[in-house]
């Protein structure tokens, strides 16, 4: 379960860093991607990660530049911004 106090702004912040230069790339590898990492940084559960993903996408500190469902974009990078 996910804690109501997580700071979600310094949590995308801390994300930010760990993953360095370059947003990842691609819909799905770039979300399984950061699920890893707030996996072994944070020491969430995988579906607790993955939760947090989507809600940091919903809540607009995650967005994908492309579209998943088209081919030619899906291979796009992800913004990471703290500051949604």
């Amino acid at each position: 379960m996910i804690s109501e106090d997580l700071d979600l702004q310094a949590l995308t912040a801390e994300l930010k860093n760990s993953l360095g230069p370059g947003e990842p790339v691609g819909y799905l590898r770039g979300k399984a991607l950061m699920r890893d990492v707030l996996v072994h940084m944070k020491g969430f559960s995988e579906l607790e990660a993955e939760e947090l993903v989507d809600t940091l996408e919903l809540r607009g500190f995650l967005r994908f530049l492309g579209d998943p469902a088209e081919r030619s974009v899906a291979d796009a990078h992800w913004e990471i911004s703290p500051h949604a």
